[in-house]
């Protein structure tokens, strides 16, 4: 029998299967986040990482097991329900997914209202409270193509905060960076995690699995594992 939900956790998935349509990607799956923590997810490409990430969000459904991410149930969330759980779930994309003919604060102003907002004033302080956690605060004017690949990534990452979210799924944030601007990104990533919410980054970058030891779990062979220290140098794999 699975143990009872921990309700201190964020993320709780008890023997849960999680399926790419009618493909089987993972199999008894059980993983659980608290707010906090921060943990990478690791394994080869197509080993289920980002329809893992895909199922917390509620992109693809959970058909078999218990999930519950910031309080939703993910076996019966209803559609209408699901723009709420994403509140509070913040994406952070490898390709950055910004509307490349708008400004940053027009970027993130679309998100806002697009989520409810609507007063004006209290936009433009939200706007302005993300740009300076992630260090943008005089970039708010430029467009996507006049900022570097390290900056927008920190715009993703501020759009995701804007509606302060409980978590952090990161698929890749790094995927095309430089190493330099890479380790920039982890910082203020464990940063969030500090202010109390959940951070899970998918990852290959063995670099930064090195430099920014945290707990890793490993998907490989359709089942995900806790990565233990004497298994480290596997990574390398990756």
């Amino acid at each position: 029998m699975p143990e009872p939900l921990n309700n201190e956790r964020i993320i709780e998935l008890i023997d849960c299967n999680i399926w790419q349509q009618d493909h089987l990607v993972l199999s008894g799956v059980n993983f659980a986040l608290s707010k906090g923590d921060f943990a990478y997810l690791v394994g080869k490409v197509g080993s289920g990482k980002t329809s893992l990430i895909k199922t917390l969000n509620a992109q693809l459904p959970l058909k078999e097991g218990t999930g519950i991410v910031a309080g939703f149930d993910l076996s019966s969330i209803k559609p209408k329900d699901i723009p709420f759980l994403r509140r509070k779930t913040g994406i952070v994309f490898q390709d950055f997914q910004l509307l490349i003919d708008r400004s940053v604060n027009d970027n993130l102003e679309f998100v806002l209202r697009a989520t409810g907002w609507k007063d004006r004033q209290a936009i433009e302080a939200r706007i302005s409270e993300v740009l300076g956690k992630v260090g943008l605060e005089l970039k708010g004017y430029k467009m996507p193509h006049q900022l570097s690949g390290g900056e927008q990534q920190r715009v993703v990452i501020g759009r995701a905060l804007l509606n302060d979210p409980e978590i952090i799924l990161a698929d890749e944030p790094t995927g095309n960076l430089d190493p330099e601007t890479s380790e920039g990104i982890i910082r203020l990533l464990k940063d969030i995690s500090l202010t109390g919410r959940a951070v899970l980054i998918a990852t290959h970058n063995y670099t930064i699995l090195k430099k920014f030891a945290a707990r890793t779990v490993k998907c490989e062979d359709g089942r995900i594992s806790e990565v233990r220290d004497d298994e480290e140098i596997e990574l390398e794999q990756l």
